[in-house]
């Protein structure tokens, strides 16, 4: 029986190229090994599943391959390239400061970090999640810092740069990874798609883009959980089932009903999400999300904002040509309000509901003040 590999791990970048999302850095990165301008000290900062640690096994990869490519990547062919790829190179060294935070690991790195590397020019050592590294484990740490030995590179990852001592910030260079936009991601998902042969709803994947909310190793996680529950065809509907995602057809039927003045239909249909075990909040929400989506495809500059699958950008641009810009911003306001109201109501469902039916008076406001 073959063994089942996650597609974070079977799909994980292994040159600058494939990283998802952060081309100025890579571009940087690169740039620093063809001119021979490389820091001693690297600080990787940024939220989880943006790329941080993937970049440094590549960086260190990189470094020490014998015969780098005329666009600054591993070869993956020469003997450092092939033990890295193994598992078995003794010039990268990973560190998880999470479970090894004490001073007595970090002198340990200290002694192993004297020793020259065997094979290559130099030694890597990656440290994870470094801000968990104890006060004394990072005094013991700064001095190997600003002056290691020349073969040694430190690269440290961390998600939560500000608990970082500002003695360390001083010693590294700080590169910042963005969250990945939820086009790339999306794009990414259909090449991982096209790879193993499943058939997958372009706008079921841009659900799953926005739900990872930045993270691409979360993306391919709910991917594989997708595939698990609706197997080799990845639908629309299979994937706000299995999420339980509102469908966007509740927003815009919301809107229908607001533009037609029909408060008995909103009430209906909002019934009908806290039956299928939506919170009111969420509604709320995303309610407003849509009206702010609604208003920004209202001028051809600003539609290129929508983070939605081309079916759902079609009907929002659709939409938008019925609904007044004034309208949206009305309704903006009703909806902020009872986000912020929501949690201290003591009747959270009547205050949604006369969110709803407030939408469904601003048509008719309007019109009396501009007859």
């Amino acid at each position: 029986m073959s063994e089942f590999v996650v597609s974070a791990r079977k799909y994980r970048p292994q040159t600058f190229d494939t990283v998802v999302g952060q081309k100025s850095i890579t571009t940087t990165l690169k740039s620093a090994i063809k001119n021979d301008h490389l820091a001693q000290a690297f600080l990787f900062c940024g939220s989880r599943g943006v790329g941080k640690t993937t970049t440094a096994r590549i960086l260190a990869k990189t470094i020490n391959c014998f015969n780098k490519t005329e666009q600054v990547e591993a070869c993956d062919q020469c003997d450092s390239c092939t033990s890295f790829n193994s598992g078995a190179s003794l010039n990268v060294y990973e560190l998880d400061a999470a479970s090894n935070n004490s001073v007595d690991d970090i002198r340990g790195l200290i002694d192993q970090v004297r020793i020259a590397p065997q094979l290559g020019s130099h030694k890597v050592y990656i440290i994870d999640e470094v801000h968990m590294l104890s006060t004394a484990a990072f005094n013991a740490f700064l001095k190997t810092l600003e002056e290691p030995p020349a073969h040694a590179i430190f690269i440290l990852a961390t998600t939560e740069k500000h608990k970082i001592i500002p003695t360390i910030l001083s010693r590294c260079q700080i590169f910042d990874f963005q969250r990945i936009k939820v086009k790339d991601i999306a794009d990414h998902l259909a090449n991982v798609a096209t790879k193993e042969a499943i058939s997958a709803d372009p706008d079921a994947l841009h659900l799953i883009a926005q739900k990872a909310d930045g993270a691409l190793r979360d993306a391919l996680s709910i991917f594989d959980q997708i595939v698990s529950f609706a197997g080799s065809t990845i639908t629309h509907k299979a994937v706000i089932d299995n999420l339980n995602i509102l469908d966007h057809d509740y927003y815009f039927k919301v809107v229908e009903n607001s533009l037609n003045e029909d408060i008995p239909a909103n009430l209906l249909l909002f019934n009908d999400v806290m039956e299928k075990g939506f919170d009111g909040h969420h509604f709320i929400v995303g309610l407003a999300d849509h009206f702010r989506n609604l208003l920004v495809c209202k001028d051809p500059r600003t539609v290129n904002l929508l983070e939605v699958g081309e079916v759902t950008e079609k009907g929002f641009l659709d939409q938008s040509k019925k609904v007044d810009a004034n309208l949206a911003v009305r309704a903006l306001g009703v909806l902020s309000k009872t986000d912020v109201d929501y949690k201290s109501s003591k009747n959270q469902r009547l205050l949604v509901e006369m969110a709803l039916m407030q939408l469904c008076s601003i048509k008719s406001e309007l019109e009396k003040k501009n007859p």
